[in-house]
């Protein structure tokens, strides 16, 4: 019996030694700052530490409790953070602090809209208080961006779904003498695949009363996250167009949301071939791009031909609507290959004195799988025939997509 009541006693007295060392004895006001540059300083367990024994002692210490709140908030663990808080606002309705501590701590979860609640609960004990008014609304023009943001990402997921598509196309030219006016059009089918883009098209043209039909086959691969590609070939029996056209370019991505390209173009003609080289380098700013694309011509009878395009945009909700301004001086190397009475002038227009102005608009329905283009423009180009001459023409175009699976 003896024995029982000197173990008993042994172990009391053991328990309150144990409970005497993790007791807190020193001062809570000393330790508070000592744990907030702790704190600050990144040791944030450390201080944590610090802060739970005080509480131990000091359950009502309001500021060490929203300190100890606000470590767990940086650290992300935002459930634990929000206990904490709701200790202090449930009893202190006018503490601007820790409302702004318990608000915060829900925008870094991103939990929007359960901030937007706490910040009109404590609009509610503060009102018209500044910091709180204006917390409010940096929460709502986040919610109104988290909003924006799944759009975006349930657009571009019903792009990527839409993987296909068709478009035609259709342009005139208007000359205000000597030439007929001219026709173009074009049927294309699109497929995105996992390596990247491939497209066939067949284009129409009716110029100096002659029809032609040509048929291009296009691929745009995509070889890393900022390195792309364009191949080109096209082929064609009438005289309007070059019998094959060949073509190649790499794309690469840069920092600062800029791009540059560089490539060639090859048309072989029956009589004749030309190459011209050329590239890019665009930039994006904002909502606006820019981009600048030369053409070079090098050749043994006439030297080096130079010739430049450039295009603005401005992109409105999204990248396949916007307003562009395209800009031609020289040769339209793409489009105007000239034959007369089955004579090649390629070679003499490559260094005609041209100028070219076309505005376009792109715009698509609300479910995005229908897709609108038109354009008008206005030319200004030296006659082949006539040195020192020149004409003037007014083109006006349109163009249709629908996007499928």
């Amino acid at each position: 019996m003896i024995q029982k009541i000197v173990f008993a006693f042994l172990l009391l007295v053991s328990v309150r030694m144990v409970g005497q060392d993790t007791a807190y004895s020193g001062d809570p006001d000393a330790s508070y700052f000592a744990a907030r540059e702790l704190a600050f300083a990144g040791k944030r367990k450390t201080a944590r530490d610090t802060l739970k024994k005080i509480l131990i002692e000091y359950p009502e210490y309001t500021d060490v409790r929203s300190l100890l709140a606000k470590t767990y908030s940086w650290d992300q663990e935002y459930d634990t953070a929000r206990l904490e808080f709701n200790r202090i606002t449930s009893k202190e309705r006018e503490n601007l602090e820790a409302w702004i501590g318990s608000i915060k701590n829900e925008q870094y979860a991103k939990n929007y809209l359960i901030a937007l609640g706490l910040t009109n609960k404590a609009l509610s004990y503060l009102p018209e208080n500044e910091s709180l008014s204006n917390l409010k609304e940096e929460i709502l023009q986040q919610i109104a961006d988290q909003q924006l943001l799944q759009n975006v990402l349930k657009k571009t997921k019903i792009e990527e779904e839409r993987n296909q598509s068709m478009t035609v196309y259709t342009q005139a030219e208007v000359f205000d003498k000597e030439l007929d006016a001219m026709y173009y059009g074009a049927m294309e089918y699109q497929k995105k695949t996992k390596w990247g883009g491939l497209l066939s098209r067949l284009n129409y043209q009716r110029r100096f009363n002659i029809n032609g039909i040509q048929g291009e086959v296009d691929a745009y691969p995509r070889f890393s996250k900022t390195l792309s590609g364009y191949f080109n070939y096209g082929y064609s029996g009438a005289p309007i167009f070059p019998k094959h056209r060949i073509g190649g370019e790499l794309v690469k991505e840069l920092p600062k949301a800029m791009e540059a390209s560089l490539g060639f173009r090859h048309l072989i003609f029956d009589q004749d071939d030309a190459t011209i080289l050329t590239g890019t380098f665009g930039l994006y700013r904002g909502n606006y791009y820019a981009v600048l694309r030369p053409y070079v011509i090098p050749s043994a009878k006439k030297g080096l031909g130079l010739s430049g395009n450039m295009l603005l945009r401005k992109y409105l909700r999204d990248g396949n609507n916007f307003w562009g301004v395209n800009l031609v001086y020289g040769f339209d190397t793409e489009l105007n290959q000239f034959i007369i009475n089955g004579q090649l002038l390629a070679e003499t227009l490559l260094y005609l004195e041209s100028q070219r102005l076309r505005l376009e608009y792109q715009f698509t329905n609300k479910k995005g799988n229908n897709q609108y283009k038109v354009n008008i423009g206005a030319n200004r180009q030296e006659l082949a025939f006539s040195t020192g001459n020149f004409f003037f023409s007014v083109t006006a175009g349109l163009a249709y997509q629908v996007k499928f699976r």
